[in-house]
């Protein structure tokens, strides 16, 4: 059964989904079986970030609604055989459950590794609709002092679910910023949010150009630190 993952955010813009969909790429890589579920049906991007906007047929409302099964929704990546994608589409003013999500979710869950879910930033309705599919969270923010009082503000939210772990992950980290002082190190954000951090993710040329970046060292440490992490304690990967 698959680990289900919530990328989640306080603030938009801090590169929620380039991480969510990074993580994809590096643990698709090590061979892990891997499905990208986009959950913001508002700015829902994550077909674009990974490339196959033009393969989907169908989405996740799609298949919540019934015009489709679940496993049809899903897209596989054309360069990572082992990544899937399952996109999403602006759900206007219809209501969608969380119930009804977390059903499509477990159908799909015994093919795979890891379902890496993409949450909505802030804390609206979205935001809970993701965060209840999920057993563990990532939380991203920047080192920016808007993004980690944000980033407080949903770490106390994560708290009130049934979340096994949450950890953080610090995106645009300059590094020149860092050693003149001018910017909050991951340590210091660790340390206001009482929150580990999983990763620091420096500002990358290839990220602003590609979106996704196969070489990238830090989306690499990141796939580590999450298998080293919780696999060996709680999951077997699959055979």
């Amino acid at each position: 059964m698959a680990r289900k993952i919530v990328v989640t955010s306080g603030k938009g813009g801090v590169g929620k989904t380039t991480v969510c969909c990074n993580l994809g790429v590096q643990l698709a890589r090590k061979g892990y079986s891997v499905a990208v579920i986009d959950l913001d049906f508002g700015l829902n991007n994550v077909d674009v970030v990974l490339g196959v906007e033009n393969l989907a047929t169908y989405d996740v409302l799609d298949a919540v609604e019934g015009r489709c099964r679940a496993r049809q929704a899903l897209v596989r990546h054309p360069r990572f055989p082992t990544l899937y994608t399952l996109a999403s589409n602006r759900a206007g003013e219809r209501y969608v459950s969380p119930q009804a999500v977390r059903l499509v979710l477990e159908t799909i869950a015994p093919r795979f590794d890891f379902l890496l879910i993409d949450s909505p930033a802030g804390i609206e309705e979205g935001f809970h609709r993701a965060v209840s599919c999920a057993e563990e969270a990532l939380l991203v923010t920047t080192p920016h002092i808007s993004a980690v009082r944000d980033a407080d503000r949903v770490a106390g939210l994560l708290s009130s679910y049934r979340i096994g772990e949450v950890s953080l992950v610090v995106n645009l980290v300059r590094r020149d910023r860092l050693r003149r002082g001018e910017m909050l190190s991951p340590e210091e954000i660790s340390a206001a949010l009482r929150l580990p951090v999983r990763a620091a993710i420096f500002e990358e040329d290839a990220l602003f150009l590609d979106n996704v970046s196969e070489r990238s060292r830090a989306f690499r440490r990141l796939a580590e630190e999450i298998l080293g992490g919780g696999e060996e304690r709680r999951w077997k990967r699959r055979k």
